[in-house]
């Protein structure tokens, strides 16, 4: 091989990892979560708000799963390549409600995953019984498509 083509290959190998680290999350599309569940999440209209669906792969309930909306919005949608968000998921199956927040990073291979913490509340008979209601989790999810 000619010294140009080394310096050609050289350069390209160097340069790739920045090209991928450059690019920008989305936050559009499937994801899945290291416990199987998904969500759709649509494109952001101009002010960063979205919507979509999350269908989960846990519960603590016997009743049947169902897809569930989202809806949440992106902190400076035009800005950085590594947003914050939040969303809520209003629950169809369930007498609660989770609010997810996180932040979307690219690695210098351009796969996304988005990083977030929840907090489930669902609904208890009394006052007394807040001290249960509660629950506090991680989750980080990868893009499918």
């Amino acid at each position: 091989m000619g010294t140009l083509s080394c310096s050609l290959l050289l350069a390209l190998a160097l340069l790739s990892p920045r090209t991928a680290a450059a690019k920008k999350c989305d936050l559009q599309g499937l994801w899945r979560n290291e416990l199987g569940s998904n969500m759709t999440l649509s494109a952001l209209d101009a002010t960063g708000t979205f919507s979509g669906s999350y269908h989960t792969a846990v519960a603590a309930t016997n009743k049947q799963i169902l897809l569930s909306p989202l809806q949440g919005t992106q902190q400076h949608p035009n800005g950085k390549g590594h947003p914050t968000f939040g969303f809520t998921v209003q629950w169809q199956f369930a007498d609660s409600t989770t609010a997810f927040v996180g932040q979307c990073f690219v690695d210098r291979r351009g796969k996304e995953t988005l990083e977030t913490t929840w907090l489930l509340r669902e609904e208890v008979p009394s006052r007394r019984d807040t001290w249960k209601a509660t629950r506090v989790g991680t989750s980080i999810f990868t893009r499918i498509k």
